[in-house]
C-alpha cells in the first residue's frame, strides 16, 4: 500500500508523558520521526496544543517558533479555560476559601478527531501516526477506521511511567501500537541557536 503519512501528535501528552524530566525538550520532529518511520513518506506533522501562561511561557513561545521553521509542522492551538474546583483533602488546615480556580486544557482530543477524520474522507494519507496515550481518542481511531478501512493507523504513547504506558484501549483500537521510543530523543534536538523566520534567532531555553 501507499506510504502517504500524516502524524498527529498531542504536546501536552508527549511532554508530561516523556519529555518533562528530561534535557529533551527542545526537540526536532521532523528529525525525529523521520528516524522513527524511515519506511514513511510523511507528508504533514500536526502538533496539538494550547498556549500557557506563568513562568514556562517563554519556553513554550520560544518551542514554538522554532517548531515554525519546519517545512512539514503545522501547529493547531486548543486553549486553556478555568473551572472552579473545590479542595477535597479533609486534613488540609487552610482557613480560607476551600475553593480555587485551575486552568484545563480544551478542544485538543476534538480538534485531533476532527483532523484525522478530515484526512481520512479526503484521502490525504494512507498511515495515521497517532502520539498520545488519551483514551479520549479511541472513538476518532473507530470513526477514521470505520470510514476508511484500507487505512492503517499506527499509536506511539509515551510513557515513563509504566502504568500510564498501559493505554489498553488506545492500543487495542489501533493496527499497531507501541511505547514512544525515548531513545531516539538524544538523536533529534535542534541547535541551541535556529534562524527564525522573520529575522534574528530563536534560543534554546536555559532551563531546557
Amino acid at each position: 500500500m501507499s506510504k502517504r503519512s500524516i502524524v498527529y501528535i498531542d504536546g501536552f501528552n508527549l511532554y508530561y508523558g516523556a519529555l518533562k524530566n528530561t534535557k529533551f525538550k527542545w526537540l526536532n520532529l521532523e528529525r525525529f520521526f523521520a528516524l522513527l518511520r524511515q519506511d514513511d513518506d510523511i507528508l504533514r506533522i500536526k502538533y496539538f496544543t494550547a498556549l500557557i501562561n506563568g513562568s514556562h511561557k517563554p519556553n513554550q513561545e520560544a518551542y514554538l517558533l522554532a517548531l515554525e521553521t519546519l517545512p512539514k509542522v503545522e501547529i493547531v492551538l486548543g486553549k486553556f479555560k478555568t473551572r472552579t474546583v473545590k479542595c477535597r483533602v479533609e486534613s488540609c488546615k487552610y482557613s480560607g476559601s476551600r475553593h480555587f480556580d485551575m486552568p484545563e486544557e480544551k478542544r485538543t482530543d476534538v480538534n485531533i478527531a476532527l483532523h484525522m477524520l478530515h484526512d481520512a474522507v479526503s484521502n490525504n494519507c494512507d498511515r495515521f501516526i497517532l502520539v498520545s496515550g488519551d483514551s479520549d481518542l479511541v472513538p476518532a481511531i473507530q470513526m477514521v477506521k470505520n470510514v476508511s478501512p484500507d487505512k492503517k493507523l499506527f499509536v506511539y504513547i509515551p510513557a515513563n511511567d509504566p502504568t500510564r504506558g498501559a493505554s489498553v484501549e488506545l492500543r487495542t483500537a489501533a493496527d499497531k501500537a507501541k511505547t514512544f521510543p525515548n531513545a531516539l530523543l538524544k538523536k533529534t534536538q535542534f541547535p541551541s541557536k535556529i534562524p527564525g523566520l522573520e529575522g534574528g534567532d530563536i534560543l534554546k531555553p536555559e532551563t531546557w
